[in-house]
């Protein structure tokens, strides 16, 4: 996903214009001037909505099998998880259209929530009085370098996994019933990834709008506010929980709860059982909470 991600970002950058008067209908042009500009944008818009879908049940197996108790291998994936979030925001942003731009508003303001320095660092993340071309252009260098940022942080990932070995459904070492990496799971990992790349790909050329919101094809209006401001689907369970919450600095501090938790699970595991597998409580609390996701999800 990040690699095919990588190289569709580039391949878009090439065309993109950071400028408010402009990004929209550079966007536009690359859809339909550009040779297969169409099918990149759909390939890489749609790819974030794949990311987000493995990145969840990778946490989701983590969860269930014990994986946080390797606090290193953990903490640095919830770091990733933290640093694809804001990638994938700050690219939500540089199409340019209405839930972009109302999108960008409604987030950043959060931070005026923060007492004393929170419309100061308002205005700082905007580089000016409101969302406008400081801010594209600035969202616009951060989309291009955190990817970057993810790539090197997946490989801090990987070597502490290395350290550690992977997990299992029984939680226990399993040093005597290891096998080579090749050819057993260079096979399973390219079976992964063509699986993969044909449902992104069916997604990209059959419905590549259906994940996406009819707002943003219209260009941001700073002077007409559409009547559902909503993020993408990856981030409304957070955005659930902010407006379920009537003080906007509870709201804030529940949001950034939901997701930092994570860090805590190490410290909360308490059974000399690592995986829930022999644990049916935990179970019932796990599939509780799977449930709760997908329903403020919905």
């Amino acid at each position: 996903c990040l690699i095919t991600q990588i190289v569709t970002g580039l391949l878009l950058a090439m065309h993109y214009t950071a400028d408010t008067s402009l990004a929209f209908s550079s966007v536009a042009h690359m859809c339909r001037d550009v040779q297969f500009g169409w099918l990149i944008r759909n390939l890489h818009a749609n790819g974030a909505s794949f990311f987000f879908i493995c990145i969840y049940l990778h946490i989701g197996r983590g969860i269930y099998y014990g994986s946080y108790l390797y606090k290193e291998t953990w903490n640095v994936g919830v770091i990733l998880l933290l640093t694809l979030m804001a990638t994938a925001f700050v690219g939500y942003v540089l199409p340019w259209g209405q839930m972009s731009f109302w999108g960008a508003t409604v987030i950043t303001n959060l931070l005026s929530a923060i007492p004393y320095i929170g419309q100061t660092l308002v205005e700082w993340a905007w580089g000016g009085f409101s969302v406008d071309n400081p801010t594209l252009t600035r969202f616009f260098a951060l989309h291009f370098l955190l990817p970057f940022v993810i790539a090197g942080l997946t490989l801090v990932h990987l070597t502490f996994l290395h350290e550690t070995g992977s997990n299992n459904p029984l939680g226990i070492p399993s040093d005597c019933d290891k096998i080579p990496f090749h050819p057993y799971y260079t096979t399973k990992d390219i079976l992964g990834f063509v699986l993969m790349f044909s449902l992104l790909a069916s997604l990209a050329l059959f419905s590549p709008n259906s994940l996406g919101d009819p707002e943003n094809f219209t260009p941001a209006n700073p002077l007409v506010t559409p009547p559902h401001i909503k993020p993408e689907w990856y981030f409304l369970f957070a955005y659930a929980i902010l407006r379920s919450i009537p003080n906007k600095l509870g709201g804030v501090l529940a949001l950034l709860a939901s997701i930092l938790v994570l860090f805590m699970l190490p410290l909360l595991h308490t059974s000399k059982l690592r995986s829930m597998t022999f644990r049916p409580l935990s179970q019932i609390l796990f599939w509780t909470l799977v449930a709760n996701v997908l329903v403020l999800t919905w």
